[in-house]
């Protein structure tokens, strides 16, 4: 009786994982057209604001900010995967 339901409930998780990866690719998909709309708009902003050649310093700030803003989510991100690696293996 206990292996039957185990196989019934592996059954059951495979289906789950087949449900999730055929809405994935949608999903990216979808998001990969609309991506591109906001990115074009922001790079206009910021060669307008850079175009002069005497505005050296407010170049300078601009590229700090970028990469101020570019690091913020790859941490959040390094410490999420971390939290999930700790809460993974401390099970076992």
């Amino acid at each position: 009786m206990l292996v039957k339901e185990k196989i019934k409930k592996r059954k059951e998780k495979r289906e789950k994982r087949k449900e999730i990866r055929f809405k994935t690719p949608i999903f990216l998909l979808l998001a990969s057209f609309l991506l591109p709309l906001a990115s074009q708009a922001q790079c206009a902003m910021c060669r307008a604001a850079l175009q002069n050649n005497e505005n050296t310093v407010q170049a300078e700030a601009v590229n700090d900010g970028i990469v101020f803003l570019m690091v913020i989510p790859y941490i959040l991100v390094a410490l999420v995967g971390f939290a999930v690696y700790k809460l993974k293996y401390a099970k076992k």
